[in-house]
């Protein structure tokens, strides 16, 4: 009579250990943690983007609506455009490379433009407008 052949394993089991599974639990858990670390960072990036971004296209558009050489009554030098609130402050250049000239019918004035978001960002930036002098 012939033997039936078995299966012998050796008395080992197969398959993955306990060990080997936490393991492997733990390398995903750190990649994951690192892919999330990554999503976030690039998130907040990308909100920094966007308020400059809007910011800045308030700021354009408010100095576009400064066409007139004319000084800007009270009332034209503050406002709120896509949900910013705007300023506009302007003083005569005192200092620096454009000095006024007594016998120029024009004043450089300083423009300072400050945008200021709801949440609180804000940002501030200067030009120079010539205007007319009074006479």
């Amino acid at each position: 009579m012939r033997r039936a052949a078995r299966c012998d394993s050796g008395g080992k089991t197969a398959g993955f250990t306990i060990i080997e599974v936490l393991v492997a639990i733990a390398v995903v858990a750190v990649v994951l943690s690192a892919i999330g670390a990554v999503v976030s960072a690039t998130t907040r990036g990308v909100r920094s983007v966007e308020q400059h971004v809007v910011l800045m296209e308030t700021v354009r558009s408010v100095t576009a609506g400064l066409r007139s050489r004319e000084p800007l009554p009270d009332n034209a030098r503050s406002g709120q455009l896509y949900g910013n609130r705007w300023q506009i402050g302007m003083s005569p250049m005192t200092d620096g490379p454009m000095l006024p000239d007594a016998r120029s019918q024009w004043t450089p004035m300083m423009v300072t433009i400050r945008v200021q978001t709801p949440s609180g960002g804000a940002i501030d930036v200067k030009t120079v407008r010539l205007q007319r002098r009074r006479q």
